[in-house]
């Protein structure tokens, strides 16, 4: 769809893996999405009586038989525990301090399961570390990051910061924010967690809610492999666990603060500059405006910002041994300044407010029935401030202009979980979710008149003397609105029931989610003057085009899906899971009728562990698996609900005082290029009557191996291929083309406009909107005629072929990560990645990054075949190297230094323009949006933007004076203060013979080098 507007060691363990699946209890710890739970397990001497007894910090006890074998396993949620070894009541050794990791097995041997040992039990001794080097029992790929990490790392505080720690994430488009690109999948494809429930953006999925900062107890980042319990992403996953109370009162509170004085000064922004292309043909190239060749475009030295962050913590019971309670709250505070470019030559003071909230009760009702409750609230306001005129000239601020918009974004959480061990083989949890998000906009610029675009491209004959080059413009900065009532929410229910039947783990359950939304979209009506439902944006050509545009709107969805999985111990070395999942998707519109309704997508799942030397000191893994992912509630939004784009062209003559043209002749007629024109939409003709959801076939390998006793070292490849992927087209004189009713049979656009013109169109080939499809497979279309026309419905095979397309769906990733690491030994840790990577193909997945269109699943691809002509080229969010590394060195109790490192090469770039041979066409009246650059194709990836050098360091002091409770901090970000674009304007025509000023000129930077101070105290 037409995008908006270019805008220790271990010592020996036999049998460690067959130990590892004797999962007895609970929730299994195995690897997947939202789990809150891990697995200990491990050996003991074989004697009758013997038993393991887990007692967490929160007084929660549970206690296992050691089988005839000499193994245990028992599951529990994440955190630290003290592990002992009972026989008849005695006490015979206790290991202290075991963390559980979300998903991962922690081994707790206490001998090697002899019969010597056995008829010795008072001689028995811990033997193990409490952390083994080398967890056997995943065949996941993920990334674990403690609160103990985040203490020491220099990382910035938020969850996307965290992930990109994990080999194969990216930072996705900066037109995104802070989301990030797992795998080369798009940044829409992922999912967030806390707790166990979805904490995803509700309407778009990009980004997600997460945990005060000093909440988080873990962070695992999963990469892929996960297994059929978890599903609706095929790209990565972010799932957090907050902290809970123990029997023991903790408190603390932290400082933060980044002072402006110590932030480096931002590059300014430049206009392109250099040698004019050759012609092309007979056609000659001009800049679109000479006078803006090389001219200051955007000056940022003074864009700096400050940020101060106060948090506190309280935990401990209120019931001991029984119900524990853990508070925390977070206020983030950062006031900043935003000189805009020369055409709207403003300066807005902006200061923003970020809360979070955080609250956990935990029962213990009985040692076999556990209730958790958690709360989590997150308030932000952004753009608080007035905005002033500046004056390029004398690059100074000038007089009041407006009070600034406010954006509000508010999010309430609630979440249950409720987990009973029935019996020492079954358990059952049950998690229910609840949560509601406000986003309404506050405008404080009240201005009535219409916003004018490209003021710069004005006529230059037809505006006063002594106009700048930058044109006339006037006070209003908003070319669209969104609603001062807009509303999401989401509910959710997932049970899952665990049985240990012999050498199998049989798990089967239930993951359902709702979503609502209400008064989503933008809006073109000026709400201070309604009469106002347009902007103007002026042309390089000397004409000027109205726009109207808007689709504000309500909708909702329901994504249902049940699963079964058995974890069989095939032998005592070999672990083999296989799952089953089957998801069902449903898309209303904003009448609650369906347009989208796809049932038993089937989601195989398998993966496999090889414990090499029956110790846990080489594993070797893979896993296969298919992953479905549903179409966000901004699905509606265009594609099934009332829309409209259009545009008329004019000649002027004139251009007054507030940038308004005047002296209008109309250039031909009213363009909608996608039929938007502001009418109803048929659910049923908006989707292929066949239609599939996205999804990819991801296969991994690797293995995991101990150097020596200090340093791990291993290798994983991965391979995923996108299969099936939903985006709209827009060329329905194609399916006019196919029913013999275009004029002479042929597919053209001029044709599907004179069939729209004649009035034939409507009622033979009905409503001229965009529909989803499948992309290169046949989608079965219906065309239902118009009442009284006295016409059948139809309904219309489309092939790959009938839309003109030459090539099908293509995202094709590869990676290959080599990793060095060294765990904590409580003096230093260290940790290298190196990954290569490669991704080909048309399609990046639900968003286009190049321009930033997030029209989830309705990007400009596959709208006509022409667009899609020289897509096929690399992908955005894949980056060929990188190497990541990360460590921290104690040089005493008092004092430590960290550092991170990410060194990665550059974003494909994209050139768009004209199409064709002669760089003159617009066959589907895009405009420049085609991969076509001065008469020949331009793939994405034939010039990249430069390598990037992230070095982040950090220093910490923790007085022995305070029992080290007291922690002073300093960490410097971007050490080396290198500022290289990290994405670039794509477009390099404005119109047949002129190029932009603006392309591949950088869009954004690396950000400047600034400073982190924080003291924090925790008891």
């Amino acid at each position: 769809m037409n995008k908006l507007h270019k805008l220790h060691g271990a010592l020996p363990r036999p049998t460690a893996l067959t130990v590892a699946l004797a999962l007895g209890l609970g929730l299994t710890g195995l690897a997947h999405g939202q789990s809150t739970t891990g697995t200990i397990f491990g050996t003991a001497p074989v004697a009758a009586g013997e038993t393991v007894v887990v007692q967490g910090a929160g007084g929660a006890t549970r206690e296992v038989a050691v089988d005839a074998s000499g193994r245990y396993s028992v599951t529990v949620p994440v955190g630290r525990y003290t592990v002992t070894l009972r026989k008849d009541g005695q006490v015979l050794a206790t290991q202290e301090n075991v963390g559980v990791s979300p998903g991962a097995g922690t081994q707790v041997p206490f001998a090697a399961a002899t019969a010597e040992n056995a008829q010795n039990l008072g001689t028995v001794q811990v033997v193990a570390s409490a952390l083994p080097a080398i967890d056997v029992t995943s065949v996941n790929s993920s990334t674990i990051i403690t609160a103990a990490d985040l203490q020491k790392l220099p990382v910035t505080r938020s969850a996307e910061a965290i992930a990109l720690l994990a080999p194969g994430t990216v930072k996705g488009s900066s037109y995104f924010a802070n989301a990030v690109a797992f795998g080369g999948s798009s940044v829409s494809e992922n999912a967030y967690y806390v707790n166990g429930y979805n904490t995803g953006e509700p309407y778009r999925n990009i980004g997600g809610f997460q945990l005060p900062y000093g909440a988080i107890d873990q962070q695992e980042t999963l990469t892929g492999g996960y297994d059929a319990k978890y599903g609706r992403s095929d790209g990565g996953v972010i799932n957090q666990i907050g902290k809970r109370g123990t029997n023991e009162w903790h408190f603390g509170g932290q400082v933060v603060w980044e002072p402006k004085y110590l932030q480096a000064s931002p590059r300014n922004r430049y206009y392109a500059s250099g040698a004019l292309p050759p012609p092309t043909g007979a056609l000659e190239y001009q800049w679109a405006d000479p006078d803006l060749v090389g001219a200051l475009h955007q000056y940022r030295s003074d864009n700096k910002q400050w940020e101060t962050v106060y948090s506190a913590y309280l935990g401990g019971p209120l019931i001991k041994d029984k119900l524990f309670m853990f508070l925390a709250a977070e206020t983030t505070k950062t006031g900043y300044t935003t000189v805009g470019t020369d055409t709207t030559e403003r300066v807005s003071y902006n200061r923003d407010k970020n809360t979070k909230f955080y609250g956990k009760l935990d029962w213990n009702i009985t040692d076999n029935n556990v209730l958790e409750l958690t709360a989590l609230k997150n308030n932000q306001t952004t753009g608080t401030g007035s905005t002033y005129y500046f004056d390029y000239a004398t690059l100074t601020p000038g007089a009041f202009a407006a009070p600034n918009d406010i954006t509000k974004d508010n999010a309430d959480f609630y979440i249950g979980h409720f987990t009973s061990y029935i019996t020492d083989n079954a358990t059952l949890s049950i998690v229910y979710g609840k949560a509601d998000f406000k986003n309404p906009n506050i405008y404080g610029n009240h201005s009535e008149l219409p916003f004018i675009s490209n003021p710069q491209y004005q006529d230059p004959t037809k505006v006063p003397a002594g106009t700048p080059p930058t044109g006339i413009s006037n006070t209003q900065t908003n070319s669209s609105w969104l609603s001062s009532d807009a509303t999401n929410g989401t509910h959710g229910l997932r049970v899952d029931f665990d049985y240990r039947l012999g050498d199998h783990d049989l798990a089967v359950g239930i993951d359902n989610m709702h979503y609502e939304a209400t008064n989503q979209g933008q809006s073109q009506i000026n709400p201070f003057n309604p009469a106002i439902d347009y902007f103007w944006s002026y042309r390089s050509n000397g004409t000027v085009r109205q726009y109207k545009i808007g689709w504000q709107t309500s909708m909702s969805m329901d994504q249902k899906a049940w699963y079964i999985q058995d974890t069989w111990q095939v032998s005592s070395n070999v672990l083999l899971k296989v799952g089953l999942r089957n998801d069902h998707f449903t898309n209303y519109n904003d009448r609650g009728d369906a347009f989208v309704d796809m049932k038993n997508q089937w989601e195989p799942r398998i993966g496999v562990s090889w414990d090499v030397n029956g110790d846990s000191s080489f594993k070797i893994y893979g896993n296969v698996g298919r992953y479905y992912l549903a179409l966000p509630d901004n699905a509606a939004e265009r594609a099934a609900n009332i829309s409209t784009y259009t545009w008329q062209t004019y000649d002027y003559t004139s251009v007054d005082a507030n940038g308004i043209p005047q002296g209008l002749t109309p250039v031909g007629g009213l363009v909608s290029p996608d039929g938007e024109f502001g009418l109803p939409k048929d659910p049923e003709q908006v989707t292929a009557r066949n239609l599939k959801p996205e999804y990819l076939d991801e296969f991994i390998v690797g293995f995991d191996k101990q150097l020596n006793d200090s340093w791990n070292y291993g290798a994983k490849a991965m391979w995923r291929d996108l299969k099936t992927a939903i985006d709209d087209e827009c060329s329905p004189y194609r399916i006019a083309g196919k029913m013999g009713i275009a004029p002479g049979g042929e597919y053209s656009y001029d044709n599907y406009l004179a069939i729209v013109n004649s009035g034939y169109y409507n009622s033979l080939l009905g409503p001229a909107y965009c529909r989803l499809i499948n992309p290169g497979q046949t989608n079965t279309m219906l065309v239902r005629a118009d009442e009284g026309s006295g016409l059948p419905d139809q309904l219309v095979s489309m092939t790959q072929e009938d839309w003109g397309f030459t090539q099908g769906v293509k995202r094709k990733t590869g990676s290959l990560n080599l990793y060095l690491e060294h765990p904590f030994d409580g003096k230093w840790q260290a940790r290298v990645d190196y990954t290569y990577s490669r991704g080909f193909g048309n399609t990046e997945g639900q968003v286009r990054s190049d321009f930033g269109q997030g029209d989830v699943s309705k990007t400009e691809d596959w709208d006509a075949w022409q667009l899609m002509d020289g897509q096929n080229g690399e992908l955005f969010n894949v980056r060929k190297h990188q190497l990541r590394i990360r460590g921290a060195y104690s040089f005493s109790p008092e004092w430590l230094v960290s550092g991170t490192a990410l060194i990665q090469s550059g974003v494909a770039e994209s050139c768009l323009g004209y199409y064709g041979p002669t760089a003159d066409q617009d066959p589907t009246a895009y405009g420049p949006d085609y991969h076509w650059c001065g008469g020949r194709k331009s793939p994405p990836g034939e010039t990249h933007t430069p390598w990037t050098k992230q070095i982040n360091v950090g220093m910490q002091y923790m007085p022995a004076f305070a029992d080290h409770k007291l922690a002073f901090k300093l960490d410097v970000f971007n050490l080396l203060n290198e500022q290289r674009a990290t994405q670039t304007y794509p477009t390099r025509d404005t119109d047949p013979g002129f190029i932009d000023n603006q392309f591949h000129t950088p869009v954004t930077f690396e950000p400047p080098r600034y400073v982190r101070l924080s003291v924090s105290y925790d008891y």
